[in-house]
């Protein structure tokens, strides 16, 4: 339903603080918050469960939107503004007169997010993976080949970034996240308490090549730095490496362009993806 509609002409209102914070990624993740920008991504947002807190866009948006924002549950607040203040956030005509802030969804624990995965479960583990817009693109091909989840190492970034949510398309709205304190005793306990087989996305002497592996069971894709790849304490807590054939003389792919190599793969192996 719709809070409060108020009318601005510039963003010095309190409510609108966190439009303004854009660059500041930790004041939001320390209030359970983040912003999603651009017309699919909102959308998405608003076909979600996520609890919404407020909606800043333009006269002709508003009247679009009105119909989903008396449909939603939550009172939500809407700012209207024309679209040269909206440009002034981030300096150019990027997010097309509408963006939206909205709560983080609450921690989900690993075994509940293995219980509630169906069977061959397919999970994907993120060791420092440094860049927000790298790890949207994983997201999206997380979401767009039927993963289960997505554990995010401490040392990654937040899937819940601006930057990773507008890359992801909005597709973390969907996927569930596991926030993990420690990632290689997480996947340790895959393995030992789950029976799920953990793979290392690392090229090295000895990985096998992903049309040779068998990928048909329960497994763990781990990703690892744009730059180093995946640590050695991680590596050691992986059952084996897997790797992407390529041409003589290029050693790897970008992480997120791999990471739409692999998880393709197990789904081929698996079968059709099912649709929703």
């Amino acid at each position: 339903m719709i809070g409060a509609i108020t009318h601005i002409s510039n963003l010095d209102l309190p409510g609108l603080q966190p439009y303004r914070t854009l660059q500041r990624q930790q004041n939001h993740r320390d209030q359970g918050i983040f912003v999603s920008e651009g017309e699919k991504v909102v959308r998405r947002l608003f076909e979600s469960a996520l609890t919404i807190v407020s909606i800043l866009l333009t006269p002709d948006q508003l009247d679009d939107y009105r119909g989903i924002l008396e449909g939603r549950n939550e009172s939500i607040n809407v700012f209207v503004s024309p679209q040269e203040v909206l440009t002034g956030i981030v300096g150019y005509n990027f997010h097309r007169g509408i963006m939206a802030l909205a709560k983080v969804p609450a921690p989900l624990s690993l075994n509940d997010a293995v219980s509630h995965a169906r069977r061959p479960r397919l999970l994907v583990a993120l060791d420092n993976i440094g860049s927000a817009e790298n790890l949207g693109v994983i997201v999206r091909n997380c979401a767009a080949c039927s993963a289960d989840a997505l554990i995010v190492g401490e040392t990654s970034a937040d899937p819940y970034l601006r930057r990773a949510v507008r890359n992801s398309m909005g597709t973390v709205f969907r996927l569930p996240v596991v926030y993990a304190e420690n990632l290689r005793d997480s996947l340790q306990t895959l393995r030992s308490q789950h029976e799920c087989k953990v793979l290392a996305a690392h090229p090295r002497p000895g990985s096998v090549a992903i049309n040779h592996a068998d990928l048909r069971g329960d497994c763990c894709v781990v990703l690892g730095h744009e730059d180093s790849g995946i640590s050695a304490s991680i590596l050691s807590a992986c059952d084996s490496c897997i790797t992407i054939p390529m041409a003589a003389g290029i050693d790897s792919f970008n992480v997120a362009c791999a990471s739409a190599v692999i998880l393709y793969e197990v789904r081929r192996q698996r079968g059709p993806v099912e649709r929703s």
